[in-house]
């Protein structure tokens, strides 16, 4: 491999797509995004234009080798990571969607989750795909569209639909129709896939009423899935890698031993926990998920989700216009001593782990006349860091529940005493969030020199097919810390901030 060559990385998320140049040492070279605009019908509905997340994704890869001055010749490979769950359905002869992208945050399939749990299959969804019944995930999701889109189930029925979450969408645009796949980590959270067995699972699909054609093929996540069409970059380039965003962040943040851990603080906060070989079953409402597949190997993680991190400022700044800008909350939340009591739920598309409560709705108590907008958005950022010790907290209680204390993928060992955590995502760049982070959750965090973790993580996969890099092992090696920040709070004051969050969520909740 010339130390000329190049890989792109496409990361397509909830709020922007974006396109980054890595070199050889995993430096970013050139970098090009736009963002993507939400679409609400409904109070609890979330959907994107799929057309407009193709478009978007090839203007800004386009962008990205224009400004880095490469042409498709030095180009490796091409690595793409995505927002997970969120489901499109297009016709294979047209390649157009059926509907809407129907987003992971939507909940209109709540009513369908509840059915399902009453009529007692959360036993079953849970041994095979170590997911828990949620409109999050893709198959309820996908019943939707073939049961409210006129003229779905026939079609589907005729073999003539494809499904995809937004990776096996992109690839189909990218070949012109010619690969449909996905990845291990994407299939991962259908809901429909037996992460054992590492198939779909047909059982699965006759309880959610899907045929098995409108499946794409499963593969490893550095792996060969066509080549993107000559006449998209000029030239045919190789797609090689392909990973959803949180599995992408763990290859990012080399969370490659077990006990190995890592938060991503973007539209919504993810924590992942790697538990090597062996796929450990939460009790505390965790999900259990594929880390990465590479050749042929399984790695597994223990995922905590939360739905809203950033899309918290960001529904500040657009919808209370509280703030110009996101960057403006650090500023805000250094204003002020405390937030005087105010607190911030942040529920807006119900509550993920530990809860998974789909029915609770945001709130903000403990107003009074003394409350104002720096209060209120400094409790929007602390809620970000009691919702992560929220799913450190059920992460401690599984490990601890693994007591062998060995290392061949269990959660014991390094995983019972967590240490230090690595972060990463747009939001980590806020000193004093990370600050409040590493205090509240009483461990050390390390900003990597690299936040752009998912991105990099897609590139690193690319690279690991493309032979850019020899292993997961060279890999680690270029993880590098920025920062570090370590606990000041005092015992107390910690315990009683993170009990009047416990209270507040409590006043939301609607399940028990």
């Amino acid at each position: 491999m010339s130390p000329e060559s190049f890989i792109l990385a496409l990361d397509q998320g909830t709020t922007s797509s974006r396109a980054i140049l890595f070199d050889h040492h995993g430096v970013a070279r050139a970098t090009s995004q736009r963002e993507l605009a939400q679409v609400f019908p409904a109070p609890g509905l979330v959907e994107h234009d799929a057309m407009q997340i193709w478009r978007d994704t090839l203007a800004v890869a386009r962008s990205a080798l224009e400004q880095g001055g490469v042409g498709p010749d030095r180009i490796a490979g091409i690595g793409i990571t995505n927002q997970r769950e969120t489901t499109v359905i297009w016709r294979r002869d047209t390649g157009l969607p059926i509907h809407n992208a129907i987003v992971w945050q939507d909940r209109r399939t709540a009513p369908h989750c509840e059915r399902l749990r009453r009529d007692g299959h959360e036993d079953l969804i849970a041994a095979r795909t170590g997911l828990v019944i949620d409109p999050y995930f893709s198959a309820t999701k996908i019943a939707w569209l073939l049961d409210n889109v006129e003229g779905a189930r026939g079609w589907a029925e005729a073999g003539e639909l494809a499904f995809g979450t937004i990776d096996s969408w992109l690839l189909w645009n990218l070949t012109g129709g010619a690969s449909h796949a996905t990845d291990a980590t994407n299939a991962a959270r259908t809901m429909l896939f037996d992460i054992h067995r590492q198939c779909w699972d047909r059982e699965l699909c006759q309880l959610f009423d899907i045929p098995m054609s409108l499946l794409g093929e499963v593969r490893d996540c550095a792996a060969d899935f066509g080549h993107a069409e000559h006449d998209l970059f000029g030239a045919p380039i190789a797609i090689l890698g392909m990973a959803g965003d949180q599995h992408a962040a763990t290859v990012g943040q080399a969370c490659f031993r077990p006990g190995m851990i890592k938060s991503t603080y973007g539209t919504g906060c993810f924590v992942m926990l790697n538990t090597g070989a062996e796929a450990v079953a939460s009790q505390n409402r965790m999900l259990t998920t594929v880390a990465y597949r590479l050749n042929g190997k399984t790695t597994y993680a223990l995922e905590g989700s939360i739905f809203i991190a950033g899309a918290a400022m960001q529904w500040l700044r657009d919808g209370l216009k509280l703030i110009a800008a996101a960057p403006e909350s650090e500023y805000l939340a250094n204003s002020v001593a405390s937030t005087d009591g105010v607190i911030m739920v942040p529920a807006f598309t119900g509550l993920g782990a530990p809860y998974w409560d789909a029915d609770a709705r945001g709130a903000i108590l403990g107003l009074t006349r003394d409350s104002g907008i720096a209060q209120i958005v400094r409790a929007g950022l602390e809620a970000v860091c009691y919702q992560t010790r929220d799913l450190l907290l059920a992460m401690s209680r599984d490990a601890a529940a693994t007591t062998d204390g060995s290392t061949n993928g269990s959660a014991g060992g390094a995983g019972l005493q967590l240490d230090t955590l690595r972060v990463d995502g747009g939001m980590v760049g806020n000193d004093w969030l990370m600050q409040f982070l590493a205090d509240i959750l009483d461990v050390t965090v390390d900003r990597p020199v690299v936040t752009e973790t998912t991105a990099l993580g897609a590139a690193y996969l690319a690279g690991l097919q493309g032979s850019v890099f020899p292993s997961i092992a060279d890999i680690g090696t270029q993880w590098q810390r920025e920062a570090t920040f370590t606990p000041q709070m005092e015992t107390g004051e910690r315990e009683r901030l993170y009990a009047a969050w416990q209270a507040a969520v409590a006043r939301v909740r609607t399940v028990s």
